[in-house]
């Protein structure tokens, strides 16, 4: 194993593969960033360029694009509240809110410290605990990624900042959208109203621009005076000393934040079919829970835009460790690496690190190495691309990101559909945040929706033949400690709002 290590790090010490390596990291940067080019898409289209290149250059190419592209969807998410890619969800939560409050350099700096973090964690996850975590990936079924999903919901509690009951109603809207088209298990069309194009279903991303971006930009063009006002509070900011410094510390004083979010990233990535999309919303649901000052997040708080950007950037390198080691993509741009392993000859599995070990150990270090240098690559684009936003005025900003949005929405299909989708959610999403329904608790639903409804069909199908088929989602080992968390989910919420009465009881009592 050292020996490859040693033979991998003299590979990628030569300067091809470096330069591939940071053109890897600003190309996947820039795809990112664009709503609606997603990881997937963008390593699609990479593929054919690998055709010309030797196996280590084009794995190291692949995997910088990668990491760079699911770190440059938190962009978008933090400037224009558009996630870049599914798995910057939870970073608009917070990381828009920053960019009113005229921080949002100090949004962009944090979202680079902890995207390194967790890529670094993750690849260190690949390289020495890959084999052996592979094991866990086996014993989860049907009946665990049901009650995965059902666990995410528990997050409504978090997203639901005045009514929970109008929280539940966003999420169960959400969960109708996952529905629309044709069931993943049986094939029945539903909720198409005999509209022969909506069988295909409302895609993710589309969802995710229509909700957050249409709103966006709606608000940018109705009251301009607020932007005005957060522009010069940026500039109040800079003004008080180096952002820089004040992030780092501000970051790093609360490392417990970024090793959590690191290490859900990782173990989620694992689980075929969790993937970003997940991992973001359980790391930031996980740092609200542990934080003495839950009440500050989704209001601007730094935390808030750390944990999910650690976790998605964990999940690129624990969703390779199924991969690498049982043939098993861990997520959507898992796929398209593997088609690239088969061309190249290499075949996924145990032999890949004793027969192919200097090979496959160049493709992770690559992975770390692009991590790296998202540092000066992400800081200098990051603060340029938000120092650019900032200074746009309103009436180049606002039809330069509505151009962006329908750009992506149809490239997701190649379909003007989506884009009528997209309108119409935006339109939706607007009228319901007026009326207290949370955008966030929609999209969760739309999230986790197919692996609630798969989980639960499958689960039920696997267990054709028991006397109580239902039983088996509560009899399985991990299913039980699952169904612990859900439960710890829903009370934790009810205890700490107890607490937090209290001692604002206890305080009035002080002051009288």
């Amino acid at each position: 194993m050292f020996a490859s290590i040693g033979e991998a790090l003299g590979q990628l010490a030569s300067p091809t593969l470096l330069l591939l390596c940071l053109g890897g990291t600003v190309a996947g940067m820039a795809v990112g960033a664009t709503p609606g080019l997603s990881a997937t898409v963008g390593l699609a289209l990479l593929l054919p360029v690998t055709f010309t290149l030797d196996p280590a250059s084009g794995l190291v190419l692949m995997g910088a694009f990668y990491m760079g592209a699911i770190y440059g969807g938190s962009f978008t998410a933090i400037l224009v509240n558009a996630p870049g890619t599914p798995s910057s969800i939870a970073t608009t939560f917070d990381g828009f809110p920053m960019t009113r409050q005229g921080r949002s350099e100090q949004a962009i700096i944090g979202v680079t410290i902890a995207s390194v973090v967790g890529g670094v964690v993750g690849v260190v996850g690949l390289a020495t605990l890959g084999p052996l975590l592979a094991g866990v990936v086996l014993q989860f079924g049907p009946q665990e990624y049901f009650w995965l999903g059902i666990f995410g919901l528990t997050m409504i509690a978090g997203l639901a900042a005045r009514s929970l009951v109008k929280g539940f109603i966003a999420g169960f809207l959400g969960l109708l959208i996952s529905t629309i088209g044709i069931a993943p298990i049986g094939g029945e069309v539903r909720f198409t109203f005999g509209f022969q194009p909506l069988q295909g279903g409302v895609p993710l991303i589309v969802a995710l621009i229509g909700f957050f971006t249409i709103p966006t930009i709606i608000d940018m063009l109705a009251d301009p005076a607020a932007r005005q006002a957060s522009m010069m509070r940026e500039a109040e900011s800079r003004r008080q000393g180096p952002v820089l410094g004040r992030t780092l510390r501000d970051v790093f004083s609360r490392p417990v934040n970024l090793v959590r979010s690191s290490v859900i990233g990782t173990f989620v990535g694992i689980l075929p079919g969790a993937g970003g999309n997940v991992a973001n919303l359980i790391a930031y649901n996980e740092a609200r829970r542990a934080s003495r000052h839950p009440e500050r997040f989704g209001k601007g708080e730094i935390d808030g835009v750390v944990a999910p950007e650690a976790a998605n950037n964990a999940v690129v390198g624990g969703g390779l460790v199924p991969l690498l080691t049982l043939g098993i993509p861990g997520a959507p741009p898992d796929a398209v690496v593997y088609g690239v392993l088969l061309l190249h000859g290499l075949r996924p599995g145990a032999d890949l690190f004793t027969e192919q070990g200097a090979l496959t150990f160049t493709f992770i270090l690559a992975l770390a190495l692009a991590a790296l240098m998202m540092v000066p690559v992400g800081l200098l684009a990051g603060r340029g691309l938000q120092r650019a936003v900032v200074r746009t005025p309103t009436r180049y900003l606002a039809p330069t990101i509505m151009l962006l949005t329908v750009v992506g929405a149809y490239a997701v299909r190649n379909s003007a559909l989506d884009v009528v989708i997209m309108v119409a959610l935006g339109f939706a999403g607007y009228g319901l945040r007026r009326i207290g329904l949370p955008p966030p608790a929609i999209v969760l639903g739309v999230v986790l929706g197919p692996i609630i409804e798969t989980g639960f069909a499958q689960g039920l199908l696997t267990a054709t033949g028991q006397a109580h088929p239902w039983a088996s989602f509560f009899t399985r080992p991990i299913s039980v400690v699952i169904i612990v968390l859900i439960v710890l989910g829903i009370l934790w919420p009810i205890v700490s709002g107890r607490r937090a009465r209290a001692r604002s009881a206890d305080r009035e009592e002080v002051t009288r």
